[in-house]
């Protein structure tokens, strides 16, 4: 839950900043040291989230905020506009900097801005056991002399010098140590000037690193060069995305199917239970039907589609994070975003779009022109959700792959599902370029990107951490917009206006507009009341081609298939559908999202209204054509 922030040092102890560049380990100190004791706030006007936590050391309580992480403190962001007024605020007394071993001279430019700002300073330098592995030698105690402040090493991950930096913290806070005089005269005495000031730091960073490093093998990174040169060449770097995207997706479809399947029948036999017990205590028929026909039916399905997917895909992605790739991944793309009129940083952002769009609507607060955070928002949509992948692997397997679990029909379906997604990411790429020609006109900005160091992943801790942080929060969200949808739904569906349910009358009026998109009234239905969540489409669908008041559940895709034939579909409807599955409107929870995050209606609406177009255009083309040419 994000909440407004507040910090008194009364309730909360000493307030004590965390920085860093990203990538060094920081919210890893962080959560070492704090535990489970955090919660996310907002810096006040800004839409940041910064994370505070407590912990204790010799008597004395000390709340950490866990700044985002920034490369320097010149105000070209929101990030390092939130970290330079925290740090420079009343409510922080002392700063704790962050840094990698491995990259120290990259890292010591923000050390020297934060020490031109506050002389209550503490460096971390963490990964001290990365280094170790590549031979870097850093002497800790010349680096404390050349810096006038307390330096540490620390491999946080290993719980290793955490205790010695909590003794430095607390000479600094209470003990009142502060910068070495000398130190601060000289940081004192350079230019005013921006761009003198940052060169003359540049420098100075250069220096001290020299004087402190020691290297067993220059060398030390040749294999991280040897793997930027497969992964991040063109002719290898792009084929190499494809072939991973098609790997984690046949992951996710090959160890989805079982588990889903065990929770729609345990939701089944609870529901079974349920109906019982309604029944015993003479419930009345409505109350019973609203509530577990209409609410408990929705959340089950949501959960049992939703939940095996989600906790495949998003470890298997943070596992890809942790090693290192995903910079590599927006290295790759960004010559195209910057064709495009938009940033390359809009290649994470797209990543973050695949598990949950609303995600990646936040995650384009890396970008620091609004122009281009505008352009990442409003095409973030083109890249399928987690939410929106069951129903193209369901009509991708009935219709162009068939229902038998092979090995073979599993990688077809994995290679097409892939080829739907490389077509979203061309429509953004497109719809970008079109954007910044028209409403969202401007020049490319440039920005830094950083590729660190390969590591190895911590596969325990990715796992807990993608299954609490991602996989759980992203199924609330969705549960919680989907109750009241089963309800609205079993409503429609119940109240008769002559001889017709409102959801079947809607069904009728709407359909000859979805025959020319190539769909039908209850497909277009279906999407439709799928705006809270998307999970909830093929529930809604079979239900109106039953004419049923409750959502049906099916026990096959055999049997899902004949149902869909029996009403009409062809090659056409399932490709149609495919594609306006891909292409059509962000769902509520996202649409909230943008809203937050833009605090415009306008850049809602045409949010909304972008993807919808596409969705409409490109499924009655795709219609016309296969009429044209006598192909249905």
């Amino acid at each position: 839950m994000v909440e407004q922030l507040t910090l008194v040092n009364e309730n909360n102890g000493h307030v004590v900043a965390l920085a860093g560049n990203p990538n060094v380990g920081k919210s890893t100190v962080f959560n070492q040291l704090t535990g489970l004791k955090q919660h996310t706030g907002n810096w006040p006007g800004k839409t940041v989230g910064i994370a505070e936590g407590t912990v204790e050391h010799e008597g004395e309580f000390y709340c950490l905020v866990d700044l985002p992480g920034t490369y320097s403190l010149s105000s070209n962001s929101e990030e390092e506009e939130v970290a330079q007024d925290f740090i420079q605020s009343e409510q922080s007394v002392a700063t704790i900097c962050v840094c990698d071993a491995t990259s120290l001279e990259r890292n010591l430019n923000l050390v020297l801005q934060i020490m031109q700002m506050s002389d209550k300073v503490v460096v971390c330098i963490n990964l001290i056991d990365e280094a170790r592995k590549k031979g870097i030698h850093i002497n800790i105690d010349k680096l404390q002399s050349l810096l006038g402040v307390p330096v540490v090493a620390t491999a946080a991950r290993q719980n290793e010098g955490l205790d010695d930096l909590m003794v430095a913290l607390s000479d600094v806070v209470v003990g009142d140590i502060k910068m070495n005089p000398y130190m601060k005269e000289a940081l004192a005495s350079l230019s005013d000037d921006p761009e003198e000031n940052t060169k003359a730091l540049l420098d100075r960073a250069t220096v001290i690193a020299d004087d402190v490093i020691e290297l067993d093998n220059e060398d030390y990174n040749r294999r991280d060069r040897k793997l930027d040169k497969i992964l991040t060449q063109r002719a290898t770097g792009l084929p190499i995305m494809i072939l991973l995207l098609v790997v984690v997706f046949w992951f996710t479809i090959q160890g989805a199917n079982v588990p889903s399947d065990a929770l729609a029948k345990m939701f089944s036999t609870i529901g079974d239970y349920l109906n019982q017990f309604a029944h015993y205590i003479h419930m009345p028929e409505w109350l019973r039907g609203a509530l577990i026909d209409g609410v408990y039916n929705v959340l089950s399905t949501v959960i049992s589609v939703m939940l095996p997917p989600m906790a495949i895909f998003f470890p298997i992605f943070t596992l890809l994070e942790d090693f290192g790739y995903l910079p590599r991944v927006a290295f790759n793309l960004d010559s195209f975003f910057a064709k495009a009129g938009a940033c390359g940083k809009q290649a994470l952002t797209m990543c973050m779009g695949f598990g949950c769009n609303a995600a990646g609507v936040t995650g384009t607060r890396i970008i620091n022109s609004p122009r281009e955070k505008l352009i990442a928002i409003v095409t973030n949509n083109f890249v399928p959700c987690n939410g929106r992948f069951p129903i193209l692997i369901s009509i991708i397997t009935m219709f162009f792959v068939g229902s038998s679990v092979t090995l073979g029909n599993s990688l077809k379906s994995a290679f097409m599902l892939a080829a739907v997604v490389i077509l979203g990411v061309f429509s953004t790429f497109w719809i970008s370029q079109l954007l910044s020609k028209t409403i969202l006109k401007g020049i490319p900005s440039s920005f830094t990107l950083e590729l660190p160091p390969y590591r190895k992943p911590q596969v325990g801790s990715v796992i807990v951490r993608s299954i609490f942080d991602r996989t759980l929060f992203v199924l609330w969200r969705a549960m919680v917009v989907a109750a009241p949808a089963g309800l609205v739904i079993w409503v429609m569906a119940n109240i008769m206006v002559g001889d017709q349910s409102i959801l079947a009358l809607i069904t009728d009026t709407i359909d000859p507009f979805a025959r020319l998109m190539g769909l039908d009234g209850t497909i277009l239905m279906a999407f439709i009341l799928g705006l809270p969540a998307n999970e909830i489409v093929i529930p809604i669908m079979v239900m109106g081609y039953l004419s049923k008041s409750t959502l049906f559940e099916f026990e096959s895709l055999d049997q899902f298939k004949q149902l869909l034939l029996d009403n009409g579909w062809t090659w056409l409807t399932a490709a149609n559908t495919i594609l306006f599955t891909l292409y059509h409107w962000p769902c509520s929870t996202t649409l909230m999202t943008i809203y937050k995050e833009t605090k415009s209606h306008k850049w809602t609406w045409v949010s909304f209204l972008v993807p919808t177009i596409m969705g409409i255009v490109v499924t009655m083309l795709t219609t016309f054509l296969a009429h044209l040419f006598n192909l249905v």
